[in-house]
């Protein structure tokens, strides 16, 4: 049987020891110029960047808007296909942040799992269950919600204190991780986006949600601190995280040796992970 997204995930932090999520994000004005007039340069690109990046990952994490500004949507599904095929040990997790209601919502979990084949997807979480329950109706696939966000506004909604127990009050993100892992993680197919930029929210939220993944944007091009978060958000195994960078693997060299060079910033990246450990 094809192993759940959980069940892959688990086994990478097993058996490939790495935490390392890369991520997928072409921009063509960045490619090297050898792909310069190639009509198909963004599956190029990625693929020769995943393949070459591969054993050290612990996911894949192609950025839907990406693929779509661009119009390379084709480029995409032939991306998770060839990723699939090349390394089918490695789980992808669509990035797409998707959260609707009723049918609508229906329809991004179709596009994610079944038009793109993604293992994962990350949702919004910010129009109740209903919004994301046909994502975590999926129980072989990854649902990855949204709760303490890498960017610098992240703080306008997710620190509003809301009403908790004993007449106290938290900071909204610690609403949504209890609440995904009390009370939505019935699949056990749950984890939660906690910024790199935040490892003082990130020691919180692990505390508040065990060992659930926590998938963690942010490291390198945004300033995360790769150590403070494997100090921070650990789980009791030393794994539970999917620690994501894109930039500065993708574009860590803009020459013929771009892939290589990609490699090398993956391996470097695992191996600052796993000494913190």
């Amino acid at each position: 049987m094809t192993p759940t997204f959980m069940q892959a995930l688990h086994a990478r932090w097993r058996d490939a020891g790495t935490l390392v999520c890369v991520g997928l994000d072409p921009e063509p004005a960045k490619f090297p110029a050898r792909l310069a007039g190639d009509p198909d340069a963004v599956f190029a690109f990625c693929r020769d960047i995943a393949d070459a990046t591969a054993e050290y990952a612990c996911a894949f994490k192609p950025q839907i808007a990406h693929f779509a500004a661009l119009g390379a949507e084709d480029a995409l599904a032939r991306l998770i296909a060839h990723l699939h095929a090349a390394h089918p040990g490695v789980p992808v997790i669509l990035d797409a942040k998707r959260g609707d209601i009723g049918s609508t919502a229906q329809r991004y979990a179709i596009e994610a799992f079944d038009r793109y084949g993604a293992d994962a997807a990350t949702v919004n979480p910010y129009l109740g269950r209903d919004s994301v329950q046909p994502f975590l109706d999926r129980a072989e696939r990854g649902v990855v919600i949204l709760c303490r966000t890498s960017n610098p506004g992240a703080g306008d909604l997710q620190d509003l204190a809301v009403a908790a127990d004993g007449g106290r009050t938290r900071p909204l993100y610690q609403h949504v991780a209890e609440t995904v892992a009390r009370d939505w993680n019935g699949h056990g197919n749950c984890a939660l986006v906690v910024g790199a930029t935040w490892p003082e929210q990130l020691r919180e939220v692990r505390a508040i949600v065990g060992d659930l993944p926590l998938l963690v944007p942010g490291v390198g091009a945004q300033g995360g601190d790769a150590e403070a978060v494997v100090r921070n958000a650990r789980s009791a195994d030393g794994n539970g995280l999917m620690v994501s960078s894109s930039r500065a693997i993708l574009y860590a060299s803009a020459g013929d040796d771009y892939a290589e060079a990609a490699a090398a910033a993956a391996r470097s990246l695992r191996d600052t992970l796993n000494a913190a450990r």
